[in-house]
């Protein structure tokens, strides 16, 4: 099959510009209005997008700021919201965000598995690590954990779950109402795990989906987030403002995860796009400028504090100076040095920074025509710097719509995306393979060898 780009839809109900709530096209309440959702969740599968995708935060300040009028500030659970809308949809895929650093492993894999059995095989999980004092303060903790220790926690929650995923083999229920038997017991299987931050006995009591289990996310950009990813992720959600910084963290990824004897097509590499869409340049560029013009000072400010590690307050700094230094904190590592890049790069001021982050927080923003849009995806996609793209449409649902169409027909007619879905599972949309069981895999390893 010609290799296409996957696309997902990253569709917070608020919007995801900072001050996109304001915009006459975007419901005010869109964070928590399931109708609102759920008509976002119809237009993406209208766009053949691979998948619905939502971060989340475990605390109030998450995304902005706290004491301005972000509509960031609350909203759905993600799993949940998902769940619902899962039986209103027959093709998109859900990727929801979970916490490796506040959820026990078999919490996660049991509410993914459920996630995944509800939608057919459609679900996905994005693996976090969660940074902030603020969230730590939520679960018992006055500061957040070191970035290390967090990665390394994660790495084997990530295992974990993943053989909590396995605990019943894919043809382990017999359901024979004549005989009585269920299930085969001997296709039942303790986890038996005990490491450094989990002790964690099995099984699982959730079966497996039709696409075995469900599809693994992570969106790390650091030596440790790349290292966690090429061991473990099939998709990756990255951050760039340069197609050579994405090559070089593609090619990375890929020789990384082809070391540790995986196949570098079985892993997905997805950078963030912001697009405002015209049917003209100029009409992109009004769009743009009016969504900027929007924009509250102290959630500007509020921004750019917590992407710049959360030590620095901006509070009292001339707007149209330069962004002061601001020491590395144990938050998003990799972040905080791309705000730190775009505002050097760009010779930004303070005001000019939070107003170019606003739409897609570090992810690469386009203002322009279809043509010009599908000109940087293709290229990008060509040359070794993307799989697919993550789309983060600026304010909703008019962005999403532009995009849909406008873009996506431009795609098509290049033949670099698909003109109907290719499967029902979200791994057979995105060329994923079947995760084949370890405990099957074994069976069948020793009966071939007698």
């Amino acid at each position: 099959m010609t290799r296409k780009i996957r696309l997902g839809a990253f569709l917070p109900g608020g919007g995801q510009h900072v001050a996109s709530w304001r915009h006459p096209d975007q419901p005010a309440d869109g964070a928590t209005s399931f109708e609102f959702h759920k008509k976002l969740a119809l237009t993406a599968e209208r766009g053949l997008f691979d998948a619905y995708f939502l971060a989340d935060g475990l605390a109030v300040g998450f995304g902005g700021a706290r004491e301005g009028g972000n509509a960031r500030v609350a909203g759905f659970e993600p799993v949940t919201l998902f769940s619902a809308l899962a039986p209103l949809t027959t093709h998109l895929g859900f990727i929801a965000t979970s916490s490796t650093t506040y959820e026990e492993p078999y919490t996660t894999a049991r509410k993914f598995a459920s996630l995944d059995l509800i939608s057919d095989g459609r679900a996905g999980w994005n693996v976090v690590t969660t940074t902030g004092d603020l969230t730590a303060q939520n679960f018992n903790r006055d500061t957040q954990l070191p970035h290390a220790e967090r990665y390394r926690r994660a790495a084997e929650h990530v295992d974990v779950v993943r053989k909590l995923w396995e605990s019943f083999e894919d043809d382990a229920f017999i359901r024979d109402k004549e005989t009585g038997v269920f299930f085969d017991p001997a296709k039942l299987h303790d986890t038996d795990h005990r490491g450094e931050h989990f002790s964690v006995r099995g099984p699982l009591n959730v079966s497996r989906s039709p696409q075995g289990h469900p599809v693994i996310v992570q969106a790390g950009q650091s030596e440790d987030g790349r290292g966690l990813a090429a061991a473990t992720a099939e998709v990756i959600f990255t951050a760039h403002q340069h197609i050579e910084t994405a090559q070089e963290f593609y090619r990375d990824i890929k020789a990384r995860a082809r070391g540790l004897g995986r196949n570098p097509d079985h892993i997905l590499v997805m950078p963030g796009i912001s697009a405002f869409v015209g049917r003209t340049e100029a009409e992109a560029r009004e769009k743009y400028d009016r969504l900027t013009s929007l924009i509250v000072e102290e959630d500007g400010i509020g921004l750019l504090n917590g992407l710049t590690g959360g030590t620095l307050d901006l509070h009292g700094y001339d707007l149209d100076g330069p962004l002061p230094p601001a020491p590395p904190t144990e938050g998003m590592k990799s972040r905080q040095a791309l705000i730190r890049q775009i505002a050097d790069e760009n010779n930004f001021t303070i005001r000019q920074l939070y107003q170019w982050i606003a739409s897609a927080r570090g992810h690469y923003t386009i203002v322009g025509t279809a043509e010009q849009i599908a000109d940087t995806l293709q290229q990008w996609f060509e040359n070794e710097a993307a799989d697919g793209f993550n789309i983060l449409p600026p304010w909703l649902p008019t962005a999403l719509d532009d995009f849909v169409d406008l873009v996506i027909p431009e795609l098509q007619r290049r033949g670099l995306f698909r003109t109907a879905y290719e499967g029902r599972t979200l791994r057979e949309n995105l060329g994923l393979p079947f995760p084949v069981n370890r405990w099957a895999a074994g069976r069948a390893a020793l009966q071939a060898a007698e």
